[in-house]
């Protein structure tokens, strides 16, 4: 009650946030005079004047009026579009690091370019991510006349790019791309072997457009890197052979809302027959049941055409939010695999991963980050907790004069798609144009079939004809036209009304079935309505479609029996509605389960990640490495000395394990200590020191011998192999604790901070690794020179050769001739400062 009152008497929190950022817009628009009496080579010069003003102190919130009136005026001029003052507000919503959301049409790409100009003017680089590559490349060019025109560089990063490209691109001020490529480009980075080589500079500052489609539906898949893993696929084609011997009900349970199968006692007896396996729960057996786990899902759960189609001999995953083909994308855990033998395709070999992140926690990684969508407000809360992101609703250039219309609910699927090709008729016939969404391509082709057996000229989008996705939503507004697409299909491309078609009412919305996000349902109905356009929107659904069948369909069904519904007659009620709401909330907030979920455990990755990545970049962009090696060396002779119990009276020394040891770890023969002689008792803080000193004077011969420039090659070269290959390693055992982890909820224990704790302990042993692997192998790799004598008579050149492997038992161990100084004995230069921390 309060809480109302103070709201009317002070305005909300965006009311207030509004009127704010108008004083920043009052400012913009009061130099617009002055930019209007400047001719373009002064205007355009304006640029070098900010990046001087910057780089002498001044902030970019003080530069920002005359910025933005700089490019409000080059817009003007060169592309004849104007910024509204709606624009305004978004930008500077977006240069504070935050979410604006604007209707459909509002002219979202136009408002970008005032933060990323701005924001570009540091010279640390501006990223705006999109949805798919036609965006992209389509913002680009038409943006990138107008930056072209204010001395700005841009960059498009898009697939099928090279290296030198996206090199290229990165380098340029302002960079378009979509969120998989900066994403698998941060990830290829962190797997290069030269510095020079490396694409991405540092993640300043992205602008995500559809933020709310990158950011909270593509969450829930990570981005994955994989490399084949030596595994065979016969296993897959043993197990789908026995799938259609299986029953639903007799030999598994399906859980629709859960998204899960699991075997009966009926139906693991029926499989231990067919596949001939007494037991398949037996620890031996486990990847039988995994494989049989996998393709009861590829069965039940995965239907074609609507999660997944077949093209051209391949299984491609259709994305269930966009509707789009996601071509090089895989199901994880050998699911793709069980798909592929369902669908009698080839199988390809199952990956392991070799590089992986969520989008959460690579967008986190800029040092700000900012989006723009038509709907973001129903995922404030998320956006908040997760990113980090507030949500400022701007108003529209124009009032929305959209009339959406209420659902109309019929008993059955047949009853509903009778009614909506009635009402398609109807409408082609007046010649008002309709939009028809759809959830998935099986829809899509149904309902096509149906318009097309009535007589009904269409058009069908869907991720079949993913490449005209942009040319047949572009058109969607033109008179009598009836287009079917899926519910996001074409999002970012407008629908520009055609001729006579305002005065019949606009674009009409038909939705052929709710989605799972009210968002979704929101954004498609955001198609009509542009910029003051009339339009109208309705949805028509039955106690089939999935949402109600799964969530609540029994209650409402009651309620249409007690109001005696007959045949064909669709209800309107408040108590439907609010079923349905209910119904969306609920899955809605399942789906942000799962999204955090997957963070919760991709986070304890990403402290990993970080380290490991962090390790490698200081590797490959060092000038050496030396310090690192020295202190690599020195932790390794000490747990070689403490590896031994100092016990005096039970347990003296004896050398030979020593040498053993040391043998083992660092690959030369050391020698025994005159200390030795006259005791076998030497204390383990000694012996670390004896141990140290010999590895030090082995690792200084071999440096002198190889020279130190080519040394440090050597050592770059060695560290990020082995930092490479123990990633990957500890990668698959980190994908084989998450799949297990979830049992220790039976023992009472919670399986994130058990997964925590074990993947802690594994990092460990995974860093320890690292460092006997790194001093073992410079220290066993063999140098040698080949002499290669030249044809005229110049000095000889000489030319090195590595080769790993154990160094020749016949040779001596290097030995120094000088009299010995110890790692903390007084350094012989004069310094005053102990060995290892001078000339060591």
């Amino acid at each position: 009650m309060i809480a109302r009152i103070l709201t009317r008497i002070f305005g909300s929190m965006n009311q207030r946030e509004l009127r704010r950022i108008q004083g920043y817009v009052d400012a913009v628009n009061a130099l617009e005079p002055e930019m209007e009496s400047l001719d373009d080579s002064v205007l355009a010069a304006k640029t070098d004047v900010y990046r001087e003003r910057f780089a002498a102190g001044e902030s970019l919130e003080s530069l920002l009026p005359e910025a933005f009136a700089t490019v409000r005026e080059a817009s003007r001029r060169v592309l004849e579009m104007r910024h509204f003052d709606c624009q305004l507000i978004g930008a500077v919503a977006l240069h504070e690091g935050s979410i604006a959301e604007m209707k459909t049409g509002e002219g979202k790409t136009l408002m970008s370019t005032l933060a990323a100009y701005l924001n570009a003017i540091t010279g640390k680089g501006v990223h705006i991510v999109t949805v798919n590559d036609y965006l992209a490349r389509r913002d680009a060019e038409w943006m990138g006349k107008l930056y072209a025109f204010l001395g700005l560089s841009v960059g498009i990063v898009v697939h099928g790019m090279d290296d030198a490209q996206r090199r290229e691109a990165y380098a340029a001020d302002i960079t378009y791309g979509t969120n998989n490529e900066f994403g698998f480009d941060y990830l290829r980075d962190n797997m290069k072997f030269h510095r020079e080589m490396l694409a991405q500079r540092e993640l300043n500052f992205a602008i995500v457009d559809e933020v709310d489609s990158i950011l909270i539906d593509e969450a829930r898949t990570p981005l994955i890197i994989s490399g084949p893993a030596e595994k065979s696929t016969d296993l897959y084609y043993s197990v789908n052979m026995i799938m259609p011997a299986l029953k639903v009900e007799r030999d598994y349970l399906v859980d629709e809302k859960a998204r899960s199968v699991n075997l009966t006692e009926e139906g693991v007896a029926r499989v231990e027959e067919l596949l001939k396996t007494p037991n398949i729960y037996e620890p031996a057996n486990i990847e039988v049941l995994h494989h049989v786990n996998q393709a009861l899902k590829a069965y039940a759960l995965f239907k074609r055409d609507a999660d997944y189609i077949v093209q051209e001999g391949k299984v491609i995953i259709v994305d269930e939010f966009t509707g789009r083909l996601m071509p090089g994308r895989r199901y994880s855990e050998g699911l793709h695999q069980a798909l592929e033998a369902k669908e009698g395709v080839p199988i390809e070999n199952e990956n392991q991963t070799l590089a992986s992140i969520t989008f959460q926690n690579y967008f986190r990684m800029y040092n700000k980050l900012a989006g723009m969508t038509g709907t973001a407000e129903t995922e404030a809360a998320e956006f908040s907790k997760i990113y980090g992101l507030g949500v400022l609703s701007v108003p529209t250039h124009k009032p929305m004069i959209r009339m959406d219309h209420a659902d109309m609910i019929y008993k059955t699927k047949k009853e509903k798609f009778q009614a909506i090709v009635e009402e398609i008729d109807t409408l082609h016939k007046k010649g008002q144009p309709v939009l028809v969404g759809t959830i998935n391509i099986d829809i899509s082709e149904y309902l096509s079939r149906l318009l097309t057996k009535k007589g009904i000229p269409h058009e069908v989008l869907n991720a079949k004809q993913h490449q005209k996705e942009a040319e047949i939503v572009a058109q969607a507004g033109q008179k009598g036209r009836v287009t079917i697409a899926t519910n996001m299909a074409g999002r970012g491309t407008d629908i520009v009304l055609g001729e006579g078609v305002r005065e019949l009412g606009g674009l009409h919305i038909l939705g052929t079935e709710r989605h799972e996000s009210r968002r979704i349902d929101n954004q498609l109905r955001g198609r009509s309505g542009r910029q003051g356009d009339p339009g109208s929107s309705r949805f028509y659904l039955s106690l089939e479609d999935d949402l109600l069948r799964i969530f609540g369909g029994e209650r409402i069904g009651k309620i249409m029996d007690r109001l005696g519904l007959e045949e064909g007659e669709p209800i309107e009620h408040r108590l439907i509605s609010r079923a349905i709401e209910n119904s969306q909330k609920k899955v809605e907030g399942h789906n942000f389960d799962i999204r955090k979920h997957i963070l919760e455990y991709d986070d304890v990755m990403n402290q990993q990640r970080e380290v490991i990545y962090r390790q490698r970049r200081e590797a490959l962009t060092s000038g050496s490495l030396k310090d690192f090696i020295s202190e690599m060396i020195e932790e390794v002779a000490e747990d070689t000395a403490y590896s031994f119990r100092y016990d005096p009276v039970h347990a003296p020394l004896v050398w030979e394990d020593v040498v053993e040891a040391v043998g083992r770890r660092f690959f030369f023969t050391i020698e025994k200590p005159e200390e030795f002689e006259e005791t076998e008792h030497i204390p383990q803080e000694k012996l670390a020191e004896i141990i140290k000193d010999a590895a030090f004077r082995f690792y200084e011969a071999k440096e002198a011998l190889v020279g130190a420039e080519e040394m440090r090659q050597l050592e770059r070269f060695i560290v990020l192999q082995t930092v490479d290959s123990q990633w990957k390693n500890h990668l698959l055992s980190m994908d084989h604790l998450k799949d297990g982890i979830g049992l220790r909820g039976y023992a009472q224990q919670n399986p994130l901070i058990m997964y925590k704790k074990e993947g802690f302990a594994m990092f460990q042993d995974m860093i320890q690794r690292i460092k006997n692997e790194v001093t073992g192998i410079l220290f066993r790799v063999q140098i040698r020179r080949e002499t290669e004598l030249e044809p005229l008579p110049e000095p000889k050149q000489e030319k090195l050769v590595f080769s790993h492997g154990k160094d020749d038992d016949s040779k001596e161990p290097l030995r120094r001739k000088e009299a010995k100084v110890g790692r903390n004995d007084l350094c012989p230069c004069g310094s005053g400062k102990k060995y290892k921390k001078c000339c060591g």
